[in-house]
């Protein structure tokens, strides 16, 4: 009996390698995002910490300058658009990782469509390996038995 070759095992390790690359992929672009939102959260405390300082030197009784606040007035719109940037980077990069989820999941379907064709294919192969086992033991039986009649 012939060995079994599944005619589709070439599509498989493609598929199968595929499925590697979008993981990879989407491993990156998860680590991406991770890195995103912790320059967002850098700013968000340079923000605060800016907030603070500002609060300090206006404070009851003390008396500031037009430069001082003009100085502020220009970091927290800086600091702001900066965070709104920020926020956009990780916006656009949330939708990346979604493709990539989607691309992923599309190939971990099909692979693994697949693979169950290829185990299916098997199992006839197998029944079939049974069935002409049997029906040899069959035929040896019966001459067998037509000899010692």
């Amino acid at each position: 009996m012939k060995k079994f070759k599944f005619q589709l095992e070439t599509l498989l390790k493609v598929t199968q390698r595929k499925k590697d690359d979008a993981e990879l992929k989407f491993a990156e672009v998860s680590r991406r995002l991770e890195q995103e939102h912790d320059k967002l959260q850098v700013l968000l405390k340079e923000m605060k910490q800016g907030q603070i300082e500002y609060a300090e030197l206006t404070g009851e009784g003390k008396t500031v300058t037009i430069g001082v606040i003009m100085t502020y007035n220009g970091f927290f719109n800086w600091k702001r658009q900066q965070i709104e940037d920020q926020q956009k980077v990780i916006l656009k990069t949330t939708q990346e990782k979604q493709q990539k989820l989607k691309k992923l999941m599309e190939l971990m379907t099909y692979l693994k469509s697949i693979e169950q064709l290829k185990e299916k294919r098997l199992r006839e192969y197998n029944e079939e390996l049974l069935f002409e086992e049997q029906k040899m033991l069959d035929e040896i039986g019966l001459q067998l038995y037509v000899r010692g009649s």
